[in-house]
C-alpha cells in the first residue's frame, strides 16, 4: 500500500453513501485536488478532523441516519479538534430556507445544493478560497461571519443606529 501523502489543501468528503463519495472525488481531481480522503459517518469524520489538518470539508446533508448539520455543529463547539475552523461546505439535495437557516446557525460557511456539477463544486471551494470569512467565536455561534461583506459595506453606523 502506497504511503500516505498528506498537504496543506487536502479535503475530507463526509457521505454514508460510497457512490456520491466516489463522484465527488472524480469531481475534484477533475479540477485538480488529489489529496482527498472520506469518512462514511460522524464517528470517522470526527477522526479525521481530529487526525489532520483539512482546507475544506464536505459535508453531507439529508441520508437517512445522518445529520451533516448536526456534525457541522459538533465539529464548530470542539475546543480539541484542529479543524475546528475549517470551511465547511454542505452538499443538500433539498435545502430548504429552514434547514439553509440551521446549517448556518450550526456553522456551515456554503451550501451546495445536490445534483450539481464539478463547475459548481469549483465555484463553491474558489468562493472559500478567495474570499475566507472572519471566525465569528461566541457562547452560542462558532464559524464563519455570517455576514457576505465587510461591514463598512453595510451602511454608516448611524444609519444602523436607527
Amino acid at each position: 500500500m502506497p504511503a500516505e501523502t498528506i498537504t496543506d489543501h487536502g479535503i475530507l468528503i463526509v457521505d454514508p453513501s460510497q457512490h456520491m463519495v466516489d463522484i465527488v472525488a472524480a469531481m475534484l481531481r477533475h479540477i485538480g485536488h488529489r489529496d482527498i480522503r472520506s469518512a462514511g459517518d460522524a464517528a470517522g469524520a470526527m477522526f479525521e478532523l481530529n487526525r489532520r489538518d483539512f482546507a475544506v470539508v464536505l459535508v453531507d446533508d439529508g441520508s437517512a441516519g445522518f445529520d451533516g448539520v448536526e456534525l457541522v455543529h459538533k465539529l464548530r463547539h470542539n475546543a480539541e479538534c484542529r479543524n475546528r475552523l475549517t470551511s465547511v461546505v454542505l452538499m443538500a439535495t433539498r435545502p430548504d430556507a429552514a434547514r439553509i437557516a440551521a446549517a448556518r446557525d450550526a456553522g456551515v460557511t456554503e451550501v451546495l445544493r445536490k445534483p450539481f456539477a464539478a463547475v459548481h463544486l469549483c465555484a463553491r471551494l474558489e468562493a472559500v478560497a478567495r474570499a475566507p470569512r472572519a471566525t465569528i467565536e461566541t457562547k452560542a455561534y462558532t464559524g464563519p461571519d455570517r455576514r457576505r461583506r465587510p461591514p463598512a459595506e453595510m451602511g454608516s453606523a448611524e444609519r444602523r443606529a436607527k
